[in-house]
């Protein structure tokens, strides 16, 4: 492709970026790219920042949660809730999810399958 850059006559030659000549030139253009490297990182921090700050205000926020979530309608974990298997299997198939997942979604739905099913569609929507 080196070639291209070179010839005149091909109108794709301005579209590719010339090889540097010095080594001053050279560490230029890695600085550059570096830089355009960090930038595409910190807004992917940001995003990810932005996510976990999303995530932690559908959770409730922690110790506080358990009251947040039983206002908004999310449901409270019971501790000793009883899952049938084939509802575990439904929701592995039909949501394609882990099967400890499934059985979480369950459980805070106090196993009602189709209960879990609308919270996680409504959660992903």
């Amino acid at each position: 492709m080196s070639k291209n850059a070179q010839n005149p006559q091909n109108p794709d030659a301005e579209d590719e970026t010339p090889v540097a000549k010095s080594a001053e030139d050279r560490k230029a253009a890695t600085a550059l790219a570096n830089l355009d490297a960090r930038d595409e990182s910190a807004a992917a921090s940001n995003v990810d920042q932005d996510a976990v700050s999303a995530a932690m205000k559908t959770l409730g926020g922690g110790a506080a949660g358990a009251g947040a979530g039983a206002s908004k309608g999310l449901p409270v974990r019971n501790k000793n809730v009883k899952v049938d298997q084939a509802d575990v299997a439904l929701l592995v198939e039909e949501l394609d999810l882990p099967k400890a997942k499934a059985l979480d979604l369950l459980k805070a739905h106090e196993g009602d399958a189709v209960q879990a099913m609308k919270a996680y569609v409504q959660i992903r929507v």
